[in-house]
């Protein structure tokens, strides 16, 4: 049977669910958490309640580069300066990445980054898919030239409170749907890094941040986060709508993000991964 040790960064309300998810699987280990040097303590103490092992640390100069300790694996789900303060230097030690923060790809030359630490450790990048489907199928239909994707996101208004809609819509007493973006995917990801993860990534299995269009909505008709995409190519066209749950701990996060950090996980160690 094949096991993977995990260096877990971040324990907001994504990190905090995959621990959960992951923790009675015997094939998948978490070996280490780590989290901000002022959240350090806290973790700490919180997984001590808990009687889980896991120990917390600030910084992934912590994480041992060799011996019995390595992790065979770091998974990111700490927001966009994980990239650079983490991912980056386990990439170039060789310690594969998985990375739930593709938002961050949207700032010029990080992609670059990220492909030439992978390269100096000889390992490899995963970009997980999140809240979206049918990223296979688009990266497939890139093959053969794709001429355009437009995507919507739309969410419950409070789905978008901390964020630059705030400046345009009263989001707790708004009565019907609005849209209050329109632009590109970089654009997209720059100006909501939390919620618009999605267009970043069908950009990246597509035709780039500059030529994904995006439209986001503050809808108060609707209970779920609603992703939405088509796309048009030489093989034809393509919709896909994904209806998403908000993890009960943050409604601006898709539950289906989780499940796609523990599907990603999960097909390092099955006999037959799908």
């Amino acid at each position: 049977m094949l096991q993977q040790r995990i260096a877990l960064v971040g324990f907001g309300a994504i990190g905090h669910a995959i621990f959960d998810m992951l923790k009675h699987e015997p094939r998948l280990s978490i070996g280490q958490i780590i989290v901000s040097e002022e959240n350090r303590e806290a973790v700490q103490a919180e997984l001590e309640g808990l009687a889980a092992g896991a120990p917390v640390a600030a910084a992934l100069s912590a994480v041992p580069v060799e011996g019995s300790d390595r992790p065979d694996l770091l998974v990111e789900c700490a927001g966009h300066s994980a990239i650079q303060e983490h991912v980056l230097p386990a990439l170039a030690a060789g310690i594969p990445c998985l990375v739930v923060s593709i938002g961050a790809l949207s700032a010029p030359g990080l992609a670059e980054q990220l492909e030439a630490a992978a390269d100096k450790g000889r390992t490899q990048v995963h970009l997980l898919s999140g809240a979206i489907g049918g990223i296979d199928a688009l990266a497939a239909a890139k093959v053969a030239g794709l001429s355009s994707v437009v995507y919507t996101g739309r969410k419950p208004p409070l789905g978008w409170l901390g964020t630059p809609a705030e400046e345009t819509l009263d989001l707790k007493n708004l009565k019907e749907s609005t849209m209050f973006f329109s632009g590109s995917a970089r654009e997209a990801a720059r100006l909501f890094p939390k919620n618009a993860n999605v267009a970043a990534t069908l950009s990246l299995a597509g035709i780039g941040l500059d030529e994904t269009r995006v439209e986001l909505y503050a809808d108060p008709g609707v209970t779920e986060n609603i992703h939405y995409y088509e796309a048009r190519g030489a093989f034809g066209f393509m919709a896909v709508t994904v209806k998403n749950q908000p993890l009960p701990s943050n409604p601006k996060t898709s539950a289906l993000t989780v499940y796609s950090v523990v599907r990603a996980l999960q097909n390092r160690v099955l006999p037959v991964a799908i």
